[in-house]
């Protein structure tokens, strides 16, 4: 079943997820319903944070794009259809710095707030599905840099930290509206 998604200047979104220790049918529904939710939202991502959970959880889904990158998951270059959705628990991620590459984001907690961030292109992350047996995925491209900013909600970091001051000065108008309209929704309940 779909879940809420909380909107920036949430708490939630600033906290660091606790590893997840447990991984039980508990964990398994909690991984289906943030597939169903980011499906639902049409996003390509969707950390455990931004459903209200601190927990090193994420998950994506790339099929559905166009844009081309390249993977290898646990020493092959399986079809995405074998790996996905993807869900990735307690995420390790080691960075190649160079080349970096510019790409507009958006995020689902930041509905249509979108902005150029810079971000390098090629990523190694070990990580644990949600039976906890453990991979490890190679990528580039989108799908780098979808992990890369999932993996920074599971750590408190948005993708409004990574904007240079002048794009985040070209969206900070529609960010104050974001903050005054979650403001007062959290006074609602």
């Amino acid at each position: 079943m779909p879940q809420k998604i909380v909107h920036f200047n949430d708490p939630i979104l600033r906290k660091k997820g606790a590893p997840v220790t447990a991984f039980n049918a508990a964990l398994k529904k909690l991984a289906a319903e943030m597939i169903a939710t980011m499906h639902e939202a049409e996003g390509i991502g969707l950390a455990a944070q931004q459903i209200g959970h601190a927990l090193q959880l994420c998950v994506i889904d790339l099929r559905p794009s166009e844009a081309k990158f390249d993977w290898v998951y646990d020493g092959a270059h399986l079809p995405l259809d074998l790996f996905m959705p993807l869900t990735l628990v307690n995420p390790e991620m080691a960075i190649v710095p160079e080349p970096e590459t510019v790409y507009e984001e958006g995020c689902l907690s930041f509905p249509q707030i979108r902005g150029d961030v810079v971000r390098p292109d090629v990523i190694t992350v070990k990580f644990k599905d949600v039976t906890g047996h453990a991979h490890v995925l190679q990528c580039d491209g989108l799908l780098s840099r979808c992990v890369q900013h999932e993996v920074d909600h599971l750590n408190g970091v948005l993708f409004i930290d990574h904007m240079e001051k002048d794009v985040l000065a070209l969206i900070e108008p529609e960010l104050k509206a974001l903050k005054k309209q979650t403001r007062e929704a959290a006074k609602k309940t």
